[in-house]
């Protein structure tokens, strides 16, 4: 067994400014959760390593592996729309970037413990967050959703004070960079024109290589968060707190917090117990991306040459992203009906349908998925809001090029039968607390095998397992 890993932390090479070096706050007791073996395997990890004691202790943050260098990144942001200039990473720790397979990807452990950016806070992470972020990340990986991964899971064998004392945990987690549009934004309101102009260039180099200068990489990360809202639409995801430091240039689904898949669809869905006049709901995140590409736009302004010219290129660049949006989501939701060709008028056949369904409290992964089988109509409280829709469903899709066996193909692999439902979450976070870990173990098995028939996981919650609000609560 070897605990070697194969870091370079290209990161840690850039101006001091950009983090402040730190190792995280050993804990009393480690012990292991959960391991993601295939992330170790993809990774060139040793993963019964990982498994063993001083894998154990490394995951947790007792031990610093060699090569590492542990920092903390400073932040800024917008937070519902309201600005802080200093944030940072207040709960995590990066321990260094590995590079294998020709990727090169962040180690951080989040709960790690307080850091100069805590803000008062503990910097702690307790053990319901860990285990929701480990479920549902991997299950958007498992869908081909963009994201962050879950590492390891790993108890504390200490208490963090919440509403009520909680049993600890780290979470391992890796990103291709934790790198967002309010790590740009710090340093942009400080001036610090060199700063932006070496985070632009480490984006590049590490993200989008084929940009040339700001303009590029602008267009390039608009490109990955209009793909990536598209995605997170198609499935039913609201992230629910896309704050500006919560938004990966990557073009990767970071900060899970209170997110939520929604059940009984509604475009207006909010689940997030601090979202309180909807910011954030299911149908405006398009639109908030929109506004965060705006900040991320400005800081990018002294790089692009003459200021009013910029302002005119950056602006019109912008203004692209519903277009842009608009094109994935319609690739995306076409694929959910099984259609390979294009009409001009698929996408008031797809509002079509969900606006029946938001009249009637459709499942929206159960309507979906029913497609493909003949079962859609059953999720229908009133079948016949369904039925006037189907048949013109039926003459597009008659009209289309794909044979039936592809479109039952395209269909299998785009409409999810089992995803993180919050009640399923919630039940498998209060069975780990009182010490089962069986329920997780299950649950993450199904949710690795998304688009698998699998009845006993795909069914919505009944009117008393109903999860309202979801919470940050780390």
């Amino acid at each position: 067994m070897s605990l070697a890993l194969p870091f370079d932390n290209s990161y840690a090479r850039l101006p001091p400014r950009f983090f402040t070096p730190q190792a995280p706050t050993p804990v009393t007791a480690p012990r292991l959760l959960a391991l993601n073996r295939d992330l170790a395997a993809e990774l060139g990890l040793d993963a019964d390593a990982l498994a063993s004691p001083a894998g154990v202790e490394m995951l947790a943050g007792n031990r610093i592996p060699d090569g590492a260098l542990p920092l903390s990144q400073a932040y800024a942001g917008h937070q519902f729309g309201g600005w802080n200039p200093q944030l940072g990473d207040g709960r995590a720790v990066l321990l260094g970037e590995i590079v294998a397979g020709g990727r090169r990807v962040d180690l951080q452990l989040k709960g790690s413990g307080p850091t100069p950016y805590s803000r008062m806070g503990d910097g702690r992470a307790w053990m319901g967050p860990v285990l929701r972020e480990y479920l549902v990340s991997e299950a958007m990986h498992a869908m081909g959703i963009p994201t962050t991964r879950a590492l390891a899971a790993v108890a504390t064998g200490e208490r963090v004070l919440r509403e009520r004392p909680l049993p600890g945990a780290v979470l391992a987690r890796v990103a291709s960079s934790h790198i967002r549009v309010g790590t740009f934004q710090y340093f942009a309101a400080r001036q610090d024109t060199d700063a932006v102009e070496a985070l632009a260039h480490h984006v590049i180099a590490r993200h989008y290589p084929e940009a040339e200068d700001a303009f590029g990489l602008l267009d390039a990360v608009i490109g990955a968060q209009a793909r990536l809202v598209a995605e997170w639409m198609g499935v039913g995801f609201i992230h629910g707190v896309m704050n500006t430091d919560n938004m990966s240039v990557a073009g990767e689904t970071i900060d899970y917090g209170p997110c939520a898949f929604i059940d009984a669809y509604h475009p207006d869905r909010v689940f997030s117990s601090i979202d309180q006049f909807g910011r954030y709901a299911y149908a405006r995140q398009p639109d908030i991306a929109v506004w965060n590409l705006a900040q991320l736009a400005s800081c990018l302004l002294p790089l692009m040459g003459e200021r009013d010219a910029a302002i005119a290129r950056a602006t019109e660049m912008v203004h692209t992203f519903p277009a842009r949006f608009g094109d994935e989501w319609l690739r995306v939701f076409r694929a959910k009906l099984g259609l390979v060709s294009t009409e001009d008028g698929d996408a008031d056949l797809v509002g079509g349908l969900l606006d029946r369904m938001a009249a009637t409290g459709a499942d929206f992964t159960l309507t979906f998925r029913g497609l493909a089988d003949g079962s859609a109509r059953a999720a229908f409280a009133e079948p016949a809001a369904y039925d006037g829709w189907a048949e013109v469903y039926a003459a597009r899709r008659d009209r289309d090029t794909a044979s039936e066996e592809e479109r039952a193909a395209l269909m299998a692999r785009t409409n999810p039968g089992v995803i993180p439902r919050n009640h399923r979450i919630e039940g498998v976070i209060a069975a780990a607390v009182a010490g089962d870990l069986a329920p997780f173990e299950a649950l993450h098995g199904a949710l690795s095998r998304p688009f698998e028939d699998q009845p006993d996981y795909a069914l919505p919650p009944e009117p008393s397992e109903v999860v309202e609000a979801t919470f940050c609560g780390t």
